[in-house]
């Protein structure tokens, strides 16, 4: 554990698979203040567990961009990518009391079992491979994590933002994977042993996510770690009500920088959070003292 003082530490993780957009700094900037305002450490884990996506030039101005915004941290970087003996060694502690099982489906097969769950488009994996036996099937398969039997399941917890969640793993959720079939590491994996190993207290994420706590919590605890607590907040959007995203290159770091200095960014973001009753000039620094939660509403902001 890195975490040796029990001191408060939150954590901003973005994946370099692009140029940050505002919605990401938006993550950031409240990630950051959240865990100042508490007198703790803020630290940068660079999520490129995806060999495909992940560029070290993005993960280079992911730094850049933070540091000109004034958001600096205080552990880090660490890379995940470096860290797959870790994550081997949890894994295989999963395995050795039957909680994983390969997955040989293709999202054609998964998607063909039924109809996206509620309106996201998510769809609930039906467990098609849980009971296969040995020597079935060959050749590569995602690794799933069993989530127990239906009604079983309930996970409760408390957000920081949105109040009480309760989630039914099974319905909601089903197996997750943790490693995918190509052997990258999945993201529900590697998360949850890096927040434990490097003490991580306080996750300030996207809403976008909160259906990630659950696996999340479910995971470390069948791990024997504490699961941070989690504080969700409402998505930037546009004019259509669609979440920011790096497609949107308008909002990216780039064009921002060319238009604005870093006080206007954090100055547009506080006045749109509430944190501030107008879009002035502001440093993230200058924000600490008046950080209350209480301020930011749970709608999706408008941008």
């Amino acid at each position: 554990m890195y975490n040796t003082e029990n001191k408060q530490k939150g954590r901003f993780a973005p994946s370099p698979t692009g140029r940050m957009h505002l919605g990401n700094v938006f993550s950031a900037l409240l990630s950051w203040l959240s865990i100042k305002a508490q007198g703790g450490d803020w630290v940068l884990r660079i999520e490129d567990i995806d060999p495909q996506r992940s560029r070290m030039e993005y993960a280079d101005l992911i730094m850049s961009d933070l540091e000109w915004l004034g958001l600096t941290w205080d552990e880090g970087p660490f890379y995940q990518s470096e860290r797959g003996e870790i994550y081997e060694a949890e894994l295989q502690k999963l395995t050795l009391r039957g909680l994983t099982y390969p997955c040989y489906c293709t999202r054609a097969d998964i998607l063909a079992t039924q109809a996206p769950h509620e309106s996201d488009g998510r769809v609930v994996y039906k467990g098609t491979c849980r009971n296969l036996k040995p020597g079935t099937h060959s050749g590569p398969a995602a690794i799933r994590m069993r989530v127990p039997d239906e009604g079983e399941g309930i996970i409760t917890f408390v957000d920081g933002h949105y109040g009480e969640q309760t989630v039914d793993l099974t319905t909601q959720c089903g197996d997750f994977i943790v490693r995918r079939k190509d052997g990258a590491w999945a993201y529900q994996l590697a998360v949850v042993v890096d927040d434990a190993l490097m003490g991580i207290t306080e996750v300030v994420r996207g809403r976008d996510l909160l259906l990630s706590s659950p696996q999340q919590i479910y995971l470390a605890n069948q791990l024997g770690f504490v699961p941070p607590r989690f504080t969700h907040l409402p998505l930037l959007c546009n004019a259509a009500g669609q979440r920011l995203s790096k497609r949107d290159r308008s909002l990216d770091m780039e064009a921002l920088q060319s238009r604005f200095e870093a006080e206007e960014i954090i100055g547009m973001l506080a006045y749109k959070a509430g944190l501030q009753e107008s879009p002035e000039r502001v440093t993230a620094e200058e924000l600490v003292a008046g950080f209350d939660w209480s301020n930011i509403g749970i709608t999706d902001i408008e941008f």
